[in-house]
C-alpha cells in the first residue's frame, strides 16, 4: 500500500481498478482521450507524457499544451496505437 492509498482510505488492491479521470485540476469526470506531450527543453524526442481527459476539458488541454509547444497528438482513451499503455495523470 503507498501513501495516498493509505490517505485516501482505498485499498491498493483496488487501485488498478479505478475507471481513469481527467488531468484538468479539479475535475474527477471519467477520462475520455489522452493527450500526448513532451517537453523539448528536457525530454528526448521519442519520450511521451500522458494527461487524460475528459470531453469537456480536451480542448481546453490541448490548447494549453499547444501554446508552449508541448503538444504530439491526441488520442481516444482505448486507442490501440503507439503508446496506447501510458499511464494517465499528471506526470
Amino acid at each position: 500500500m503507498n501513501l495516498l492509498d493509505s490517505l485516501s482510505g482505498t485499498p491498493a488492491a483496488d487501485a488498478g481498478e479505478r475507471t481513469p479521470v481527467c488531468s484538468r485540476k479539479a475535475c474527477r469526470l471519467d477520462a475520455q482521450w489522452r493527450l500526448l506531450w513532451n517537453n523539448p527543453r528536457i525530454h528526448t524526442p521519442e519520450r511521451r507524457k500522458t494527461w487524460l481527459s475528459c470531453g469537456e476539458h480536451r480542448g481546453w488541454l490541448e490548447d494549453y499544451l499547444q501554446t508552449r509547444g508541448l503538444w504530439k497528438e491526441t488520442l481516444p482513451l482505448e486507442s490501440d496505437a503507439p503508446g496506447a499503455g501510458a499511464q494517465g495523470g499528471r506526470n
